[in-house]
């Protein structure tokens, strides 16, 4: 594997991590040492309620290592289009690698489109951040000036959106195949990708949200239905909703990963954040990953990929600039 990253100025140090120990893994189970993961440290895990709407508990699992002590908090946000997903999506070698590296871990779930609209989704981002920073001292001993972002695909958008719509802003973010425009032809028109595939009718995109979102992807319905707005109709009700249309030389440091291949999120999404941050002079680098398409292609408890490896390394020296 290729990878090229952009490096950009050098700011120092922000962050002092250091591995917590090993043991057992999120379900509480001992880790044989000889296994393909690195050795664990020892964790416990917590549900909380970050927020009730519609009736409904929004829940983030915080997974902090031990001993309890004050720790920089790593917010982590599940892919899925907006439309599916949750926040058990979080594979074993990546919360590891995170814990190691003495992060308090808190993956949050948020409520879906269609049946919740854009702007609801944003407030739920916000209020899980707030909360963070409001209760994560109080309940498992979060140092709330010292908040990083990760996200993917989805929760790669979503993590972007953080650069610029929550305040005091997180001090560093990374995002696996995100994007930056939600309104561009990828989304706003039928895909060639998708439309290779058997084409789903309206009636049968409700019997599940995979139908639903391939029915959005070969209509290019995807904005309609997540925002409830038209973007060639009102194309300027979604600019507050682009993070690469709010970069600003205050947005937050960011760490790009995108595959070449990426048959969902084009390539070039990341390419046009990577061009906003640089023309305005935004700290960042951008990993590309010639060989590679939407994700790794592997499952949540299976054993890393070389790629992935290499791509952690990477990912744990850019958090490591922050503190």
């Amino acid at each position: 594997m290729a990878c090229g990253p952009v490096r950009a100025r050098p700011r120092g140090s922000r962050f002092s991590l250091r591995p917590q120990g090993q043991i057992i893994n999120r379900r509480g189970v001992a880790r044989d040492p000889k296994a393909p993961f690195m050795s664990s440290p020892t964790f416990t895990k917590q549900t909380y309620t970050y927020k009730t709407a519609d009736g409904n508990a929004l829940l983030a699992d915080v997974y902090v290592s031990q001993p309890l002590a004050p720790r920089p908090v790593l917010l982590w946000i599940h892919g899925g289009c907006l439309m599916y997903g949750d926040r058990e999506q979080l594979r074993q070698y990546q919360l590891e690698r995170y814990l190691q590296q003495g992060f308090i871990v808190v993956s949050i779930d948020y409520r879906l489109a269609p049946e919740t609209k854009l702007e609801l989704i944003i407030e739920d981002l916000r209020d899980a951040y707030a909360w963070v920073l409001s209760e994560g001292p109080k309940l498992f001993a979060a140092d709330g000036e010292r908040v990083v972002v990760v996200g993917h695909s989805a929760g790669g958008y979503l993590t972007l959106m953080t650069g610029f719509c929550v305040q005091p802003r997180p001090q560093a973010l990374v995002s696996f195949w995100g994007y930056g425009d939600i309104i561009a032809e990828w989304y706003s028109r039928p895909d060639p990708f998708y439309c290779q595939q058997p084409a789903v009718s309206a009636e049968e995109a409700h019997r599940n949200r995979g139908l639903f979102y391939l029915y959005c992807r070969q209509t290019g319905r995807w904005p309609i239905e997540v925002a409830g707005h038209d973007p060639d109709k009102e194309p300027e009700w979604f600019t507050p909703f682009c993070p690469a249309q709010n970069v600003t030389e205050h947005y937050t440091p960011t760490l790009l990963i995108h595959g070449v291949l990426d048959t969902d999120v084009p390539y070039s999404q990341s390419v046009q954040m990577a061009e906003q941050l640089a023309a305005h002079n935004v700290e960042h680098q951008f990993i590309t990953l010639p060989l590679l398409g939407h994700g790794f292609g592997l499952k949540q408890d299976e054993p890393p990929s070389a790629d992935e490896i290499a791509v952690f390394d990477q990912v744990i020296e850019f958090l490591g600039k922050y503190n």
